[in-house]
C-alpha cells in the first residue's frame, strides 16, 4: 500500500425488489460521487428475476449472482470474487452516499500507513417523523451510526457492513465474511462485519481499521423499524449474533467494544434521558428506559446465544462419542 490516492470498487448487494427505488437511488448516489469508483458491482442474492431486471434497467453497473450460500456474507463474497480495484468498498442497496464518500474513505484508507480499512458516519433517513422515545445510543437497532462513536478519524475494532472501504489484502490474508453469521432475507442476525475485522487485527499484526465521520451515507429507515416490536426483536438478534461471533474471535475480542459503550455510555444516556425529563421533555423518561430495556434485552439474548452453542458443542461431542 502507499500514500497515493487509489479508486476503488464499490459492491452493494441486494436482494428483494421492494427496495428497487433504493437501490436506483444507491447506484444514483455512486454515479455523483467526486472520487468515482472503478466499477459499481450490484450482486443480487438469488433472486434471477431481479438481476435480469437490474441488468436491464440499471445502467453503469456490472449485475451478478450471488454464487455463494444464501445471505449478505455469502452475496459480499460474490462480490469480492469480481472485483478488480485494491480497495474494495461495501454500500448497503438501501442507503445514499454523500457525494465526497468514496474521496473520505479512500483519504484515510491512503494516508496512514497501518489501515487496512476505514468505516463511515451512518446517518437515519427517517421515512416519517424521528420517533421521540428513540434513545440515540441505539441507533444501531436501525442501521446507523449511534452516540458514542467517534466524531473525528480515529482506531475502531470494526466497520459497518454497507458502509465500509477495506483494502483488498484483507481478504486475502484471512478470506471472506462467514456464511454462519450475517443476515439472510429479514433475518437480522448481523455481525458478519465484527467478526471479520476482528478475525482481520488479530493475524494481521499492527493492522487496524479506521473510522471517518466525514465520510457519510444516509441509510433509509422505513417506518417499521420505528416500533417497540423491532427495537425488541433487533436487540434480542443482536445478542444472539454477538454469541456467534465470541465463538470464532473469542469473548474479550468480541465484546470489548460493547462493554465500553454498557459502562459508560449508556449510563450517561440513561442520565441524559432523564435530566430532559426533568426539563419537561415527556419523553426523555422513555428514553432512558428504552436504554434500560434495550441492554436487558440484548444480553437476554447474548445468553440464550451462549447457551445454545453450549448445547450444541454438548451435542456434538455426545454424538462423536457414539460413534467411536
Amino acid at each position: 500500500m502507499t500514500k497515493q490516492t487509489h479508486t476503488a470498487s464499490v459492491v452493494i448487494c441486494a436482494y428483494t425488489e421492494a427496495r428497487w427505488n433504493d437501490l436506483k437511488a444507491a447506484v444514483q448516489s455512486l454515479h455523483q460521487q467526486t472520487q468515482q469508483p472503478d466499477e459499481i458491482i450490484v450482486v443480487i442474492d438469488h433472486n434471477d428475476a431481479m438481476r435480469q431486471r437490474v441488468q436491464q434497467e440499471i445502467l453503469g453497473v456490472t449485475v451478478i449472482a450471488n454464487t455463494d450460500l444464501k445471505g449478505a456474507s455469502g452475496a459480499k463474497n460474490s462480490g469480492l470474487l469480481v472485483a478488480k480495484s485494491e480497495w474494495i468498498a461495501f454500500l448497503d442497496d438501501d442507503a445514499v452516499a454523500e457525494p465526497e464518500w468514496l474521496a473520505e474513505l479512500l483519504k484515510v484508507c491512503t494516508t496512514r500507513d497501518d489501515c487496512i480499512g476505514t468505516g463511515g458516519w451512518v446517518v437515519p433517513a427517517w421515512a416519517g417523523d424521528k420517533p421521540a422515545w428513540f434513545p440515540e445510543e441505539f441507533y444501531w437497532v436501525i442501521g446507523a451510526s449511534y452516540r458514542g462513536m467517534p466524531t473525528q478519524v480515529a482506531p475502531i475494532r470494526n466497520l459497518f457492513a454497507g458502509c465500509m472501504c477495506v483494502h483488498r489484502s484483507v481478504f486475502e490474508a484471512v478470506g471472506g465474511f462467514r456464511a454462519e453469521i450475517g443476515p439472510v432475507g429479514k433475518r437480522p442476525i448481523n455481525c458478519e462485519e465484527t467478526e471479520l475485522c476482528i478475525r482481520a487485527t488479530q493475524q494481521m499484526t499492527g493492522k487496524r481499521f479506521y473510522f471517518n465521520p466525514a465520510a457519510r451515507i444516509h441509510h433509509h429507515t422505513p417506518k417499521e423499524r420505528c416500533t417497540w416490536a423491532y427495537f425488541k426483536k433487533r436487540c434480542y438478534s443482536e445478542g444472539l449474533a454477538k454469541a456467534l461471533v465470541t465463538q470464532f474471535v473469542g469473548a474479550d475480542a468480541a465484546l470489548s467494544a460493547e462493554r465500553r459503550h454498557v459502562m459508560k455510555t449508556l449510563p450517561l444516556g440513561l442520565w441524559r434521558g432523564l435530566g430532559d425529563f426533568a426539563q419537561g421533555d415527556r419523553y426523555g423518561a422513555a428514553r432512558a428506559v428504552m436504554i434500560a430495556l434495550g441492554l436487558g434485552i440484548t444480553t437476554a439474548g447474548y445468553v440464550a446465544g451462549t447457551l445454545m452453542r453450549k448445547n450444541d458443542r454438548v451435542y456434538a461431542a455426545r454424538q462423536q462419542a457414539q460413534s467411536a
